[in-house]
């Protein structure tokens, strides 16, 4: 059913063959899958593909004619669905947009967030391959999808987080079967500590980029967006970026897409959100240079975007930057204002990233990067639940009279 070929080195083009388990090119760079797309424009129907019974293909796994897992015996699956695209008008006019603000609503995926996808796939390719023990540094999401559909495998995983990542996170991980280890670190140093100890320990090392599979599950973010939109983009994609692997997806699913005539050459502005704190990737941007240096003293509230040094850095800045979009830098004050905004006004509870995303809408209309009747979509990487919320409950006696005043004051 799948339709890939090989790998390619995405600095050199180096072609590599995709008969063995990969991390990064021999250069050093990540690698991307390739695919026979002359041969499945043919044969493939986007609209019969979409239709596939969730029963027996559920969610990104019915796109399997453009992901790399051929035999069905190794697809790791723990029941996947469609995420749903949500207006949130009312945000959307606080925030000065007149056109659609839609949120793509990712918590609803297996483990709570969009590192189900690519682990997903990471995981099923690893099972072809015959790994049994894999590694990787988290800011929790990724350790918890790395957990589910590793012990759904039957595979061992071990997860590096910074002591202060999440909590239920860290609880998640390990009640899921995975080895977890808080580090007195960031990100990168507890990656650091797992290319340290990879061969001494059979570890696969499946940190963001430096496997080819994670990014493959991320790009079916766009090719279900772009169904959901009856096979358009929308105008703009505002997207939290650490290692930005599901930006770099997106971009790669629309060049696919369009070359099967699924959808034509018309791209949105993608917009990289990083938190003040934490923005190599935005100050990058804003110097004109392709690779991000190191953050120093890297902090946000937005774990999941908080990463001092993407290896991906260049992808992400290219697309950005083809795609006529910019990378923005939102403050902690943006972020928890717009995430009590949405919950209030609008229903939806977002987790930290998704709010720093939306909070940049306000920004890119204030400096003129869209239009106010802009079509925009932000993607909310991980469900509100999992992220400690405001107590606005107050207590009551009722053993003492209660009045309406009391109640309304």
């Amino acid at each position: 059913m799948s339709a890939f070929t090989h790998l390619e080195c995405s600095m050199t083009g180096a072609r590599l063959a995709a008969d063995r388990a990969h991390n990064l090119s021999p250069e050093g760079w990540p690698l991307l899958a390739r695919y026979d797309l002359t041969t499945l424009r043919r044969t493939a129907d986007r609209d019969a593909i979409a239709a596939r019974p969730a029963h027996a293909h559920p969610g990104f796994w019915k796109w399997r004619e453009l992901l790399p897992v051929a035999d069905d015996a190794h697809v790791t699956t723990l029941g996947e669905v469609d995420t749903p695209l949500i207006e949130t008008p009312h945000s959307g006019r606080t925030l000065g947009l007149k056109g659609q603000l839609l949120v793509k609503d990712e918590g609803r995926l297996p483990t709570g967030s969009f590192k189900a996808r690519g682990l997903a796939l990471a995981v099923s390719m690893a099972r072809r391959f015959g790994i049994t023990a894999m590694a990787m540094p988290t800011n929790g999401n990724a350790g918890a999808a790395l957990a589910a559909y590793g012990a759904r495998a039957g595979m061992e995983t071990w997860s590096f987080c910074p002591a202060d990542t999440p909590e239920v996170n860290v609880r998640e991980i390990s009640a899921q079967g995975g080895r977890v280890y808080r580090v007195n670190g960031l990100i990168h140093q507890c990656g650091a500590l797992v290319g340290a100890l990879k061969e001494e320990m059979g570890w696969f090392d499946v940190s963001t980029l430096k496997e080819p599979y994670r990014i493959e599950g991320k790009k079916t973010m766009g090719i279900e967006l772009a169904s959901q939109l009856g096979w358009t983009l929308p105008d703009a994609i505002f997207y939290p970026t650490g290692g930005g692997t599901g930006l770099i997806g997106m971009w790669k699913a629309f060049d696919e897409m369009e070359a099967l005539g699924w959808i034509g050459p018309e791209r949105p502005k993608m917009f990289a959100v990083q938190a003040d704190g934490c923005a190599p990737i935005v100050r990058a941007f804003e110097a004109g240079e392709e690779h991000a240096p190191e953050w120093l003293d890297a902090s946000t509230s937005a774990a999941g975007i908080r990463v001092p040094k993407a290896i991906g850095d260049f992808l992400i800045l290219r697309a950005v930057r083809a795609s006529g979009g910019a990378a923005l830098a939102v403050s902690e004050d943006d972020i928890e204002e717009v995430r009590a905004l949405c919950g209030i006004v609008d229903g939806l509870l977002l987790c930290p990233e998704g709010a720093a995303a939306m909070a940049a809408v306000r920004q890119a209309r204030q400096r003129g990067l869209i239009e106010a009747d802009a079509r925009c979509v932000v993607f909310n990487c991980g469900s509100g639940l999992k992220y400690a919320l405001p107590d606005r409950a107050r207590d009551l006696d009722r053993t003492k009279p209660v009045t309406r005043a009391m109640l309304e004051g």
